[in-house]
């Protein structure tokens, strides 16, 4: 194989593997979200039955699809977020429905750093940098030996660079005040490992619904 070919064979596996851990919302059988997978998982799950697949777009929209239906669905489309098999080749999904999962959406969402950074959009509450995780830290906004305790109301995202200034002054005496007062977020698919950037506008509908819609948690 030329050396053209190989490099050609190896970004079509690298694509595919992109679009294989790409996040996938999960709905119970109500038709509330109650996490995300990635696409690999909702395949299976598709594949062996326990999932349908839910169609984002057109005037089948909200159409639970399984294997074959959605197979069949997927030969008009023309995107790159397609799985291919020597004989297949299947849209990813976005979200799928479970056939028999019943459990409702959770309603706190896990204390964790990652979590914390989830909650603040990846954004130091001080200086306003969006910034990668490993850029980041977790600041006590009233400092542990001035009584502040590590709970969500008091935890805001900070770049290293404002939490060394910051130090273990109040916030007044520093003079640094978070962008937004901390707070317990509501659950939402994001929080947890899910890659904030793999979003789907799709999920709206389910994750932010309007007062009219599908209420999420309380």
């Amino acid at each position: 194989m030329s050396r053209k070919l190989l490099a050609s064979a190896n970004a079509r596996e690298m694509g595919m593997n992109v679009v294989l851990q790409t996040s996938v919302l999960v709905l119970n059988r109500f038709w509330q979200p109650v996490h995300t997978c990635s696409v690999r998982r909702a395949m299976k799950l598709l594949c062996v039955g326990h999932a349908q697949v839910v169609q984002t777009e057109g005037a089948e929209r909200f159409y639970a699809h399984d294997f074959d239906s959605w197979l069949e669905h997927s030969s008009d489309y023309q995107g790159e977020d397609v799985i291919h098999s020597i004989r297949l080749a299947v849209r990813a999904p976005r979200i799928i429905v479970l056939a028999i999962y019943d459990k409702v959406p959770r309603t706190e969402v896990k204390f964790t750093r990652r979590n914390v950074f989830s909650r603040d959009g990846h954004i130091c509450q001080y200086c306003s940098k969006a910034l990668p995780e490993k850029l980041l830290n977790l600041d006590h906004v009233i400092p542990r030996d001035k009584g502040g305790k590590t709970t969500w109301e008091n935890i805001v995202t900070s770049c290293i660079r404002c939490n060394t200034r910051k130090a273990n002054k109040l916030p007044h005496e520093a003079q640094m005040f978070p962008l937004h007062p901390p707070r317990t977020p509501r659950w939402r698919p994001m929080f947890g490992d899910m890659n904030p950037a793999d979003f789907d506008e799709s999920w709206s509908h389910f994750v932010d619904p309007s007062p009219d819609g599908v209420k999420m948690s309380a």
